[in-house]
């Protein structure tokens, strides 16, 4: 599932009607799709050709069918353009990448339905779709020229928040009073100066407990269409109430028992109660919290620079990481000015992770936990890269200590690749240009 987020919609509004695909260029490019074969595999339902039912061949269409659905559902995608809506970032870089390598029908569909290919107007059509689409609903308007059509985006200065609210956010998120026995805070495993994380391959909540899973990180969750690794909570509010009432975590018990204790503190109840005349209450809190780490956005890294037309802010070789961190399909993923959080992706698209890795838990799962969807076992929420160099270790599972180790596996497991070293080193020199500031200090 594809959404986009409440931030964006925000930052978007600009945006006129004008500079929108029109209602034909939806409707060609919806016809591009489903004329060339695409629904046939990557649809959340798909009618199996005849021949789906011969011996050995009937075997490979459904594994080709499962695996294409892993790559991508584009049943999204054909309800957004019947109805006029924005496409996720996700699919407009999936389908541009696809475009550009002429990867798509698969030459083994081709075999079987030699009519189905994209021409090179309808490639043309496709291309100004999805141009016109980013300009619309995706530009931040802070890019040269040069690199507005990119996937990436630089990230923007600030949004808008209430200044009160994120004041009392801000203090809530550091109060250790969420917590059952008033040792754990939010700030306890995100913290602001560590990366927004606690570098920790699980956290250490209430109690000493171990949690099951890597602490992603709070910088720049605002632009995530949902939160969690599994997506579990659709905003940032709902995020905000998870930790306090988690055994493990905070063990808050019960909202009622963390209100009393706050009323129990006059000084901060009079300064909430001049923003929250209400008083206490768990949207209340939440929404306090939520409204603090929307200012937990990370701009100016050197690559945003660069997009704003320094060409001096890179170097020759984070540059070329850059070229390659795109050809190898990592921006059909980490896209957006978060680059990342737009999106649940297959753990093990090329070779069988979990396999690999052995002793798979349930917080291995991912985002079928939530769906109960069979087609979103070992899906996570692609992680922002933003700030990557500060948050090891990596992965839901946290069990990879480095970038370059990070890296070599996501070309191993997601694109079926291994380059020369002396690639990995650039992408990895390139993923080091993305550290942003906070407060206007490099994020540590």
């Amino acid at each position: 599932m594809l959404s986009i987020p409440f931030i964006q919609a925000q930052f978007h509004s600009k945006n006129t009607e004008e500079l929108q695909p029109s209602h034909e260029l939806n409707q060609t490019v919806k016809k591009i799709i489903t004329d060339n074969g695409c629904m046939s595999c990557h649809a959340e339902k798909v009618e199996l050709p005849f021949y789906a039912e011969f011996p050995v061949v009937g075997d490979l269409v459904k594994k080709d069918v499962n695996q294409a659905l892993k790559h991508a559902n584009l049943s999204p995608v054909i309800s957004a353009l019947e109805n006029d809506n924005a496409v996720s970032e996700v699919y407009l870089a999936k389908l541009e990448k696809m475009l550009e390598d002429n990867t798509m029908p698969p030459a083994q569909y081709q075999l079987m339905h030699w009519t189905n290919f994209i021409s090179s107007d309808e490639k043309r059509s496709m291309q100004e779709w999805i141009s016109q689409s980013r300009a619309a609903y995706y530009a931040t308007g802070t890019a040269s020229k040069e690199f507005a059509n990119e996937p990436i985006q630089p990230i923007l200065d600030s949004m808008e928040v209430d200044h009160g609210k994120v004041a009392l956010g801000k203090a809530l998120y550091h109060d250790t009073r969420l917590s059952g026995d008033n040792t754990v805070s939010c700030a306890s495993c995100h913290d602001l100066g560590t990366g927004g994380v606690d570098k920790k391959k699980y956290s250490i909540g209430i109690r000493q407990q171990e949690g099951g899973i890597n602490a992603p990180t709070v910088y720049n969750a605002a632009f995530n269409s949902h939160q969690f690794w599994d997506g579990r909570a659709d905003d940032l509010q709902a995020q905000a109430g998870g930790p306090p009432m988690n055994p493990v975590e905070m063990d808050g018990q019960s909202w009622e028992k963390i209100i009393q204790k706050l009323e129990a503190d006059r000084s901060f109840t009079k300064e909430f109660s001049k923003v929250y005349p209400e008083g206490y209450s768990e949207e209340t809190i939440t929404e306090a919290i939520a409204e603090f780490e929307k200012t937990l956005i990370t701009p100016n890294s050197r690559f945003d620079q660069y997009l704003k037309g320094d060409k001096d802010a890179l170097s020759a070789d984070e540059i070329r990481g850059y070229e390659l961190f795109k050809d190898n399909n990592c921006a059909t993923c980490h896209v957006g000015q978060a680059m990342g959080g737009q999106s649940f992706e297959f753990m093990g698209l090329k070779e069988d992770y979990f396999a690999d890795r052995g002793n798979e838990t349930e917080a291995d799962h991912g985002r079928i936990g939530v769906t109960k969807k069979e087609t979103d076992q070992h899906r996570f929420k692609t992680p922002t890269l933003r700030n990557v160099a500060q948050t090891a270790p990596y992965y839901h599972d946290g069990s990879v200590e480095t970038l370059k180790e990070a890296t070599e596996k996501m070309l191993k497991y997601q694109v079926g690749k291994e380059l020369p070293d002396e690639d990995v080193d650039k992408i990895v020199l390139f993923l080091h240009t993305l550290t942003g500031q906070y407060n206007g200090e490099y994020v540590k």
